[in-house]
């Protein structure tokens, strides 16, 4: 990315509508509950997103979900948004989503990915792939980004999937609370995990893992930040000042509301730039050719 071009890096964007492949009906109430919960309709495709964002001088990370194995319904492929991200490398990262269930396979689709299609990180969702993260099933995956020294996010907390359907979809929240990355924090000192959204109702669980491990962050998303426990506000002006990181979960939640509820939230307006884009760079790796403030 040209950092000194951007005015901010949204670490967590999904892709929704793809370019190469039909939609996956399978599953479609699954899309029908999340728009109930999360108030939205509009999904975009890949060049749709990647334009609102450079309209904006944001950089992005962008990612699908891999939920083949507990939910049944095809990913978009971690290539297309690969090549996205190669196109548009002044402002856009791709990270890959393979479920660690698939094992080996999965293991051989992800260092192709790292090594063909330049992928930076890879997201994990617990509860839609059904596994505690501390699963000693997923350490081949987490050895082999610690390996390639790349990041990686984890949903955390409440699940707008499946809210509100029967059963919540089958969905158990349980494998979200984030203490289960205190054992992947300790096992993989090397590797940058990033708690993905305010972790409610396991909040002050996120934070003391995320004081307590220097490689553990905490990324925004998925919330307005007037909404945000008064706690994570607390310690994001505070003892984790350099360690939040903006996110928007895009499109649930637009960086234009993100960042206007956030000049209200009660956050220092020093945290602006830290947060905004200059802690993203130090978990990313990314330099300013002007001079960085801070060490990658």
């Amino acid at each position: 990315m040209n950092v000194d071009d951007l005015v901010a890096i949204d670490i967590h964007t999904h892709a929704e509508v793809s370019c190469r492949c039909p939609v996956d009906e399978f599953g479609k109430e699954f899309d029908e509950a999340a728009e109930k919960y999360f108030k939205f309709s509009k999904r975009p495709t890949i060049p749709e997103t990647i334009e609102y964002y450079r309209e904006r001088k944001i950089g992005l990370v962008m990612f699908t979900v891999d939920a083949e194995f507990e939910l049944g319904r095809r990913r978009i492929p971690n290539e297309e948004i690969a090549e996205a991200a190669l196109e548009n490398s002044d402002m856009m990262m791709a990270f890959g989503s393979i479920d660690p269930h698939k094992g080996k396979m999965g293991l051989r689709e992800a260092r192709r990915l790292i090594e063909d299609y330049g992928i930076k990180g890879f997201k994990f969702h617990p509860t839609v792939q059904g596994f505690f993260p501390n699963d000693r099933m997923a350490y081949p995956f987490y050895e082999l980004i610690a390996e390639y020294k790349l990041p990686a996010i984890f949903h955390s907390g409440h699940s707008g999937i499946g809210t509100g359907m029967p059963g919540g979809g089958g969905l158990r929240l349980k494998y979200s609370n984030p203490i289960h990355l205190d054992d992947v924090g300790a096992d993989f000192p090397d590797m940058k995990i990033i708690i993905a959204h305010p972790s409610w109702p396991w909040q002050a669980e996120a934070l003391s893992v995320c004081m307590h491990k220097p490689n553990v962050f905490i990324d925004l998303s998925g919330w307005s930040p007037k909404y945000f426990p008064k706690e994570l506000v607390q310690y994001a002006n505070t003892m984790l000042k350099k360690k939040v990181l903006f996110g928007s979960d895009f499109p649930l939640i637009t960086p234009d509301r993100w960042m206007q509820d956030f000049e209200v939230a009660g956050f220092k307006p020093e945290l602006k730039p830290l947060i905004f884009k200059e802690n993203a760079m130090r978990v990313l790796g990314l330099k300013s050719k002007l001079g960085n403030k801070e060490d990658a």
